[in-house]
């Protein structure tokens, strides 16, 4: 009898274990809090196309005849083991791109499912670097000549090189060692002037405009926070040498972002001021965090510093790219001797279902106005009515979140840009002693405004930006500390 009920207990106890994972959406064992031992691999690929390309990131049609300098995708694969036996996978690419969008990520899980057939492609996170001069990959949105790489044929050329990238860097995998420092470089400004009274703009009429002047008489104030911490993990070889690290800075790359010439904006700067001082060897992974309402265009006090750099006799993106090296330099003497060669490694994984924001009566009348008055923007205004008609058919929006645990630090994407509030939101409430929050990663996201962007109005925080809310902003917010904490 006491043999059958323990074959009993045995089951339900399995049923359910099977359950938590379906509901989980990964599946995956219980997370293990034990430190195993690190693998680590990298590799860098260009992205670069060899024909004028159409540039992402504007309204209106680029075409680049000319490199200002290249665009690339860097990758990193990380594992832990106990003995032979894999414990935790990931493999992190990011991106010279301004999304991750026209069927991207899903050529490069399809070519990496035959390259890495045992890999778990579930735990490959893409993120772009928001560089507003990189390769346009939907089509439709311009009108590209005939002697241009034409979208679809560069997504599968991307596609190509980030799977192998993804795939060298995986097959590179070697015992290393792994260590995390905080830094503070100002890069990002918050974009969203704020006016005394509404104001009309190109967008409708609110009391916000993005990049709005603020020598006006009727200007408030700008509207939100801005945070210059630089989060940043070192990864090294079993000898203690650097082989690569990731830079996480709330502000998307777009100093120069109505350029004509293909270019990665200030990361190119960035990268070559900590290859002059760490060595040309040294991979480099940039990552977004919350930054919706971030940009590094000076919203006030500019001419100052435009003198500034005159007398330093450099640009704003070689400013930037010092300023981020700068802050490496800073704790670069401290985290050498913090290097663990075991970690506690866990990999989450989960698609979770947003409510998509509603469009109202009122937005749908804007919509069809401004449609008249603005025949270039009138498909974008267009799809605002369909959604008005249509809303009650898709109440959800489903975004995939990765989620892990680095020893003390944990990482959490999202697809979005993600206003920054929402990043502040997640790292408060986490367990883990350094949270990285990182944007634009695994599919297509719209900007995602707070309540207090959409009461402004203004582009970025309009319906016609969004596909959620700040409802569906608080909802990604609680499932995502859910998810971190859950491994604490």
């Amino acid at each position: 009898m006491t043999n059958m009920i323990k074959r009993e207990v045995s089951f339900i106890v399995f049923i359910m274990g099977i359950f938590s994972l379906f509901l989980c959406g990964s599946p995956i064992q219980a997370n293990d809090n034990n430190p195993h031992k690190l693998y680590v691999g990298w590799s860098t690929k260009s992205i670069t196309p060899d024909k004028p390309v159409a540039l992402a990131g504007q309204f209106h049609t680029r075409i680049s005849r000319e490199m200002m300098d290249p665009v690339t995708c860097t990758a990193l694969a990380i594992e832990t083991r106990d003995g032979n036996q894999s414990v935790e996978t990931a493999i992190m690419v990011s991106c010279d791109l301004v999304v991750i969008r026209g069927g991207l990520q899903e050529e490069v899980t399809g070519l990496l499912k035959k390259k890495l057939s045992g890999f778990d492609t579930n735990k490959l996170v893409l993120n772009a670097t928001h560089t507003h001069t990189g390769p346009v990959l939907n089509a439709g949105r311009y009108d590209i000549p005939d002697d241009a790489i034409q979208p679809e044929e560069y997504v599968k050329f991307a596609a190509e090189q980030i799977s192998d990238a993804a795939t060298e860097a995986w097959n590179s995998r070697k015992p290393g060692g792994m260590s995390w420092g905080l830094g503070q470089a100002v890069v990002g400004h918050n974009r969203r002037t704020v006016y005394f009274e509404p104001v009309p703009s190109g967008f409708g009429t609110g009391t916000a405009v993005m990049y709005g002047k603020t020598d006006r008489e009727d200007f408030s104030h700008i509207e939100g926070y801005e945070d210059h911490g630089v989060e940043m993990l070192f990864f090294w070889d079993e000898q203690k040498k650097l082989t690569g690290m990731i830079l996480n800075i709330s502000c998307p790359t777009q100093e120069t972002e109505g350029m004509s010439q293909l270019s990665a904006d200030f990361w190119n700067e960035a990268r070559a001021e900590l290859h002059e001082r760490y060595g040309k060897d040294v991979y480099i992974l940039p990552q977004v965090a919350a930054a919706g309402d971030i940009s590094p265009h000076l919203q006030w006090r500019k001419e100052a510093e435009m003198e500034m750099l005159k007398k330093k006799g450099i640009t704003r993106r070689q400013e930037i790219g010092r300023r981020i090296a700068n802050a490496v330099d800073e704790v670069f003497p401290y985290v050498q001797n913090d290097i663990k060669n075991e970690i506690v490694f866990n990999h989450l994984y989960e698609e979770v279902p947003l409510p998509v924001r509603k469009v109202t009566r009122e937005e749908y009348e804007q919509a069809e106005k401004l449609a008249q008055e603005q025949p270039d923007r009138a498909s974008w205004h267009r799809g605002i009515i369909d959604r008005y008609n249509n809303q009650d058919a898709n109440p959800y929006y489903p975004v995939k979140v990765n989620v892990m645990r680095l020893g003390d630090v944990a990482m959490a994407t999202n697809p979005f840009e993600l206003f920054l509030d929402y990043g502040l939101r997640m790292k408060t409430r986490s367990k883990a002693v350094l949270t990285f929050v990182v944007q634009l990663a695994n599919g297509r996201g719209t900007y995602l405004p707070t309540a207090k962007a959409e009461a402004g109005g203004g582009y970025s925080a309009i319906v016609q930006s969004n596909s959620v809310g700040s409802e569906g902003g608080q909802v990604l917010v609680d499932k995502t500390v859910e998810l971190i904490n859950s491994n604490w």
